[in-house]
């Protein structure tokens, strides 16, 4: 009896997906299925709805709630020089290629609220190399981008911002960048000016230049093998030849269709070169 009502359940989220898609364009289809069963179920709690087909109703006759699961579904974790190592790594193996280019474009695919792309824009002024790079930052997530464009973050985050900072390599007082407002960092402008912020849905949307970094980190783990080979495939048409591919600490490229085509530059902060 158990069996049958989960496997309602699974018919009912797919169901839900599925209107997502034809209704918003907004493609959940290929997520890891364990990962969006637990964010529907926190919206069906909050919202006192007692089944799946009951939130679908609401999604689909009300934008508000679509918003709400949206942000439910937006993969948000992040800090600024998050994962010391793979900065730390950059600036070692990756800046002195970067070095010969005469202009610089990066990728922040699935950027969030903004913290990894000003971390690179920090690291990249300290190594002479803002004034010659473009960073292009995207998240499916509008309202997410919204918060990035502010480059304003919380104050009391500053501290292990300032640790992540150090252990990625960096040489002067963090708080040279920022400006406290109330309770509120906000980050110079200069680290905005080379910056553009844009709405990108990785599930369904295309190339939209050729680059020679892309970084998504932390976002992968939660697509299934198709998706995740779909999104590979978009990377590697967008990357210049020999350009890098910055993954997180999770997610490993040997389990892709595309792991041929690249080089490991460092294991420890999952950065690859294309290579074909």
């Amino acid at each position: 009896m158990t069996g049958g009502t989960d496997d309602l359940e699974r018919l009912e989220i797919e169901l839900l997906l599925e209107a997502i898609y034809r209704h918003y364009g907004f493609d959940f289809r290929d997520y890891t299925f364990a990962s969006i069963q637990r964010r529907i179920k926190y919206r069906m709690k909050i919202e006192h709805l007692p089944n799946v087909s009951a939130l679908q109703a609401q999604v689909l006759h009300n934008p508000k709630m679509m918003k709400k699961l949206l942000d439910d579904f937006s993969i948000h974790v992040t800090e600024m020089f998050r994962d010391p190592e793979f900065f730390l790594a950059f600036r070692q193996k990756v800046v002195p290629i970067l070095r010969k280019l005469p202009h610089i474009r990066i990728w922040h695919a699935g950027c969030s609220t903004g913290e990894e792309v000003y971390s690179m824009a920090i690291l990249l002024y300290e190594e002479g190399l803002y004034e010659r790079t473009k960073l292009y930052a995207t998240d499916m997530n509008e309202s997410l981008i919204n918060i990035a464009e502010q480059a304003m973050f919380p104050l009391q985050k500053m501290r292990l911002y300032t640790r992540n900072y150090l252990h990625a390599g960096g040489s002067r007082a963090f708080s040279e960048y920022y400006n406290i407002k109330d309770d509120y960092a906000a980050f110079h402008s200069f680290l905005t000016k080379n910056v553009t912020f844009a709405q990108h849905n990785l599930t369904v949307d295309q190339s939209f230049n050729e680059f020679h970094v892309i970084i998504c980190r932390n976002v992968l783990i939660y697509f299934n093998r198709t998706l995740a080979n779909r999104v590979h495939n978009l990377f590697y048409e967008s990357l210049a030849p020999s350009g890098f591919l910055g993954l997180g600490s999770k997610e490993q490229l040997m389990s892709t269709n595309k792991h041929i085509y690249y080089e490991e530059i460092d294991t420890c902060g999952r950065i690859y070169q294309k290579i074909k």
